[in-house]
């Protein structure tokens, strides 16, 4: 028995020390110390013992096993500081650029893309960036851009009403013009992109949300020539021409006096193409001086100062800039489409 009890005890401590880590001491645990463990076992043996040899051995097989539980806490604890000191050791030296090979790749929506890239081009010119509420009320939306109640240019928007009285999604980005003027005296230069909305019938060339950029230029002495100009500037930049013809055609729009249509030469061709219909040009930059009733809504006297104004599909923009033939592949969701950019 006496021989028993010494190798019991050599053998729990060579497997202590072969230990490493918590699930290995749980094993040598109940190895000795388990329903079936070599010192559970040898205690029970005690049964068949004589009286003489129970007050013998009695007392030295509890002494083994009180000695063993000692020796397995013991390591335990030595574990849980090893532990401990490992981890922060790994905290402390952890590479924030170590590689994730199982990590997605992502990248920036085309919508992104481009509104960064405007916006950067038109920082460079001096311009500032605004933003504004797309839940608009009428007075911003219409009546301050010279578009009242009974104007029959009201007929050119498809608009969504909504159920808070004279409020609407607003139907461009303008409404940033009269927001900006209240706020801001002059000189003043900036754009503003966002969303706009529209009640029209989705398919390849419309939808009933799309972006829009509106820029405006409001100093004394500021005339058509500057915003003929700053279209130039800005379209020969973003298209990466450094020569770029541009016409100007007369339009009508409500807010600015005298409007202006200006085309693009088509960039994808010379002779004509599908995305030009064949005519070389590409309408993309509708403008004009605001008209002095805007100034006014935006408390700014007309007799002193003038300004010109500009709001382009941000979205034909992309079309073109990307090659992109069906606007409704921008909302779709489609990884074949968004992996392209």
């Amino acid at each position: 028995m006496i021989q028993k009890i010494n190798a019991i005890q050599s053998d729990l401590k060579t497997q202590l020390q072969q230990t490493k880590n918590q699930a290995d001491l749980e094993s040598a645990r109940v190895a000795f110390l388990g329903k079936k463990g070599f010192i559970t076992e040898l205690m029970q043996s005690l049964k068949d013992m004589s009286l003489e040899e129970k007050k013998e051995f009695g007392p030295k097989l509890q002494a083994l096993k009180q000695e063993a539980e000692a020796l397995i806490n013991q390591h335990k604890e030595t574990l849980i500081k090893q532990e401990a000191a490992t981890a922060q050791q790994r905290q402390q030296n952890f590479d924030v650029t170590a590689s994730l090979p199982s990590a997605h790749v992502g990248h920036l929506h085309p919508y992104t893309q481009i509104i960064e890239e405007i916006e950067t081009i038109f920082l460079s010119m001096g311009y500032e960036v605004w933003d504004g509420p797309e839940f608009e009320s009428d007075f911003y939306n219409f009546t301050a851009l010279n578009i009242p109640k009974d104007h029959p240019a009201r007929d050119m928007y498809d608009t969504f009403w909504t159920n808070k009285e004279n409020h609407v999604l607003r139907t461009h980005t303008s409404n940033v013009q009269i927001r900006t003027m209240q706020n801001t005296k002059p000189p003043l230069a900036g754009i503003a992109t966002g969303r706009t909305y529209r009640h029209e019938a989705v398919d390849a060339s419309h939808d009933f949300m799309f972006m829009q950029c509106e820029g405006m230029m409001i100093d004394k002495g500021v005339t058509v020539a500057h915003l003929f100009a700053a279209a130039q500037t800005f379209l020969k930049t973003l298209f990466n021409k450094k020569e770029l013809d541009i016409r100007i055609r007369p339009g009508f729009f409500p807010f600015v006096e005298p409007g202006f249509e200006i085309d693009m030469r088509c960039v994808f061709c010379k002779s004509g193409c599908s995305v030009c219909k064949k005519s070389t040009w590409i309408e993309v930059f509708p403008g004009g001086m605001i008209h002095p009733n805007v100034l006014k809504a935006g408390g700014i006297n007309p007799e002193e100062y003038t300004g010109f104004a500009f709001g382009f599909g941000l979205t034909r923009l992309a079309m073109l800039r990307y090659g992109i033939d069906d606007i409704r592949l921008f909302h779709s969701g489609k990884i074949k489409f968004l992996e392209q950019f």
